[in-house]
Parts: C-alpha cells; sequence; structure tokens
C-alpha cells in the first residue's frame, strides 16, 4: 500500500506516535452487484478504501480512490456511515486512528481492474450473498445497502 506523501512528511516529525486520519469506504452498487476487491497487503475482501488528502472533500475522495484502485467512475450517492476504527497498529510500529465514513455510490462506468496495485483482484460480487469478508467490513457494505434517510453513526 503506498503512503500518502503528506502521512509520509507528519511521520519524519512525529514518530509512531498514534496520528488521527479521515478514511473513505466507496461501496459501489451496480443493480445487484457490489464491487469488492482483494488488497494486496493483507489479502482481505473488502470495498474500495482509501484515506482523504488534505483539504479533499470526502465524497470526493471516495470517487477516486474508486477510479485510482478498481478503474471505475462512480457517483457517491449518499453517506450511509460515520464510525470509528479501532486503533491499529502496523509492522513498524506506526499507530493510527481512523474516523471512517462508509459512502453509499453508484457505478457509471469502466470495467473493475486493479490499477494501482493496492487491490490483486477487483470484481463485482452478488450483494445479496455476500462472499466472506472481515465483519467491520461487512458492516460497511450492510450500512450501505441498507441506508434510509440520516447516515447511521456511533452514539456509546
Amino acid at each position: 500500500m503506498a503512503t500518502p506523501d503528506f502521512i509520509l512528511e507528519l511521520r519524519r516529525m512525529i514518530g509512531t506516535h498514534p496520528l488521527t486520519l479521515t478514511g473513505v469506504t466507496a461501496v459501489v452498487l451496480r443493480g445487484d452487484s457490489v464491487l469488492l476487491g482483494r488488497r494486496s497487503d493483507t489479502g482481505a475482501l473488502t470495498p474500495i478504501t482509501g484515506i482523504i488528502d488534505p483539504g479533499e472533500e470526502p465524497a470526493v475522495a471516495a470517487a477516486r480512490e474508486t477510479l485510482e484502485e478498481a478503474g471505475i467512475v462512480c457517483l457517491v450517492e449518499h453517506l450511509a456511515w460515520v464510525h470509528q476504527i479501532p486503533r491499529i497498529t502496523y509492522g513498524n510500529g506506526d499507530q493510527a486512528d481512523y474516523l471512517d465514513l462508509t459512502f453509499r455510490c453508484s457505478w457509471v462506468s469502466g470495467e473493475p481492474v486493479p490499477v494501482d496495485g493496492e487491490m490483486t483482484e477487483v470484481a463485482w460480487f452478488d450483494a445479496r450473498a455476500l462472499p466472506p469478508m472481515g465483519e467491520d467490513m461487512r458492516q460497511r457494505v450492510e450500512a450501505a445497502l441498507t441506508v434510509r434517510g440520516a447516515a447511521r453513526f456511533e452514539s456509546r
């Protein structure tokens, strides 16, 4: 996974101390299908995810990541879920706290292909019979599939 330059610069200043970042998850739908990819770093099957660049609008980041990672142009329709991911400690000791913004998106054009190396494969999967994936990612997909009205958020 390519680490954005702004994070590398911050890491030079703060070392491995916890860094708070905002990420996006783009749950892209095409009819009854959802776009999923296999991450090159962990092998996990996930929707499209990424980090918001400084000054970037979250919905723009979701569409950008979808194009960069999967070659798909999407329309970001709705914020589905806002939640804090438990602290992650990477193999090199870097710590990160991610606030995730999960968006429901619709397919506009393109066929799925791993573009930037962050995914080893990307494809459409039946949204009514999701393949095995981590519980947090499954919840993100389900939040986007069932969104009605206001976005879901945690309040505990």
